[in-house]
C-alpha cells in the first residue's frame, strides 16, 4: 500500500470516517452528516479534515494526496425511502393492470383489523401502455408507442423525472419495455427502470415494485455519488450494498442501497464478534433515522424479497428489520397522544439539544433522563461547532410540550 485508505459510513445524522495512514496507523474522525452553513459534504469534509490532522494537505488540493480507496456506507437511500423524500415517479404498465402494484397479494397482516390502511404509494402517477405478450414470447399487441407519448409528455411536464416500466412477461420477452423505455428517454426521463433489467424474474408484483424502488431512489442516490466522486476525482470509490458486498461508484443503483449503511453494521458486528470469541450475535444499530435489528449465527443471512418501511422489494440484501426510529425521529403531540417519528430531524436543524432550532426528538429525550450526558458527548454543535448539547434547552422545551 502506498496512499491513504477510507472508510466512511455516512448515516442520516452523523457521519464516521476511519482512514489508515500509509505508515498503517488508523485515524478516526466524526462530523455531523449535514451541516450547509460549514461544508457541502460531510464523507468528503471528514476525509480532508482527517488529512488536514495529519499534515498530509500542506495547503495542497485534495486531489493531490495520494489516496488509494475510499469505501463507503450511506443510508441516503434508506432515509429517502423512510422519509418518502424520493424522486417523483411515473409507473408506465401493461394496460389493464394499472392497480394490480397497489392491489398485489391483498395480504393482511393483522387479520381481524376492520380498518385496512396501505402505505403510501412510491409512484405519484399510473399510465398504461396498450401492448400485451404471451408466457410464451407469442405478441399479442405490439406497444401503441404514439398512444403513451402524450401522457409521457404531460407527466415529464409537470416535474416527474423517472419512470418505471412494467410488462407482462417482460422477464423473458423484454422487447416491449425496452421500445417504452427508449421513448421515454427521447422524451427526456433522466432515470428510467425497466423491471426486466432490475428484476428479471418471474412474477409482475415483485418484479414491478422493484423497478419501482429503484426508479424513486435512484437519481437521489446517482446526485449524492456524482458529488463525492466530483470531489475525489482519480479515487477509487466503492459503496456497500444491501447484500453486504462492495459496487463500484457507477455500478450502485436505488435497488442496491437501500440497507447499505445497516449491511456495513453486520458485517463489522461479525467481524468484531469472531475476535472477540463470540458466533452468535443479536446486532441493535440505532442511527438517527432508523433503528435497525439483525442475528448473526456463523454465516450472513441473505433474503431475496423483503418489505422496507412498507414497501415490497425483490433484491438479495441482508436480513435486517428496520423502523423508522432513531435518535433524531421526531416527537409528536397530536391532540390526544404522543408520537415518534416516522420524519427525523437529520443533522440539520437536528435534535433541539444539537443548538440548530430544530424539534424535540429521541435523543432530546434521553437527554432530558439523562441516559445521554452532553459532558460526554463530542462537542460539535453550535454556529461553530465546538460547542456541547444544550440540556437546559431540551428542559425548557419538554416544559413547554407538557
Amino acid at each position: 500500500m502506498t496512499g491513504w485508505q477510507f472508510w466512511v459510513d455516512r448515516g442520516g445524522t452523523f457521519t464516521d470516517v476511519v482512514a489508515r495512514h500509509p505508515d498503517g496507523r488508523l485515524l478516526t474522525h466524526k462530523l455531523l452528516s449535514d451541516n450547509p452553513a460549514r461544508y457541502a459534504d460531510a464523507a468528503v469534509e471528514g476525509i480532508t479534515q482527517l488529512l488536514a490532522g495529519a499534515g498530509a494537505l500542506d495547503g495542497a488540493d485534495l486531489r493531490a494526496v495520494p489516496i488509494d480507496a475510499v469505501r463507503m456506507g450511506t443510508t441516503v437511500a434508506t432515509n429517502a425511502l423512510l422519509e418518502r423524500k424520493g424522486e417523483p415517479t411515473a409507473l408506465v404498465i401493461t394496460r389493464g393492470f394499472r392497480d394490480a402494484l397497489r392491489i398485489a397479494y391483498q395480504n393482511r397482516p393483522r387479520i381481524f383489523a376492520r380498518e385496512i390502511v396501505l402505505p403510501e404509494a412510491l409512484y405519484a402517477r399510473v399510465v398504461e401502455v396498450d401492448e400485451r405478450v404471451a408466457a410464451d414470447g407469442e405478441i399479442l399487441r405490439e406497444p401503441d408507442l404514439d398512444a403513451l407519448a402524450a401522457p409521457l409528455r404531460q407527466a415529464y411536464d409537470e416535474g416527474i423525472r423517472a419512470v418505471a416500466v412494467v410488462c407482462m412477461h417482460s422477464h423473458l420477452h423484454p422487447a416491449h419495455e425496452e421500445a417504452v423505455g427508449a421513448l421515454a428517454r427521447r422524451i427526456g426521463f433522466p432515470q428510467v427502470s425497466l423491471s426486466s433489467e432490475v428484476s428479471p424474474l418471474m412474477k409482475l408484483v415483485p418484479r414491478g415494485d422493484t423497478a419501482v424502488v429503484d426508479a424513486y431512489l435512484s437519481p437521489v442516490l446517482r446526485r449524492y455519488v456524482q458529488h463525492v466522486a466530483d470531489e475525489l476525482q482519480g479515487v477509487r470509490l466503492m459503496f456497500m450494498q444491501s447484500n453486504g458486498g462492495l459496487a463500484e461508484a457507477g455500478q450502485f443503483r436505488g435497488k442496491d442501497a437501500i440497507l447499505s449503511g445497516p449491511a456495513g453494521g453486520i458485517v463489522g458486528m461479525a467481524r468484531m464478534s469472531k475476535l472477540a470469541g463470540f458466533d452468535r450475535v443479536i446486532g441493535f444499530d440505532m442511527g438517527g433515522t432508523s433503528t435497525d435489528v439483525s442475528h448473526y449465527a456463523g454465516e450472513y443471512e441473505r433474503v431475496f424479497t423483503t418489505q422496507i418501511a412498507g414497501v415490497r422489494l425483490r433484491a438479495p440484501m441482508l436480513d435486517i428489520h428496520t423502523v423508522a426510529a432513531g435518535g433524531g425521529s421526531v416527537l409528536h403531540f397530536d391532540g390526544s397522544r404522543y408520537r415518534v417519528g416516522p420524519d427525523s430531524a437529520g443533522a440539520d436543524p437536528g435534535p433541539a439539544c444539537y443548538r440548530g432550532g430544530g424539534p424535540l426528538t429521541v435523543t432530546d429525550a434521553n437527554v432530558a433522563l439523562g441516559r445521554v450526558q452532553a459532558a460526554h458527548f463530542p462537542r460539535v454543535f453550535g454556529p461553530g461547532g465546538d460547542e456541547p448539547l444544550d440540556d437546559a434547552l431540551v428542559r425548557d422545551r419538554f416544559a413547554a410540550l407538557a
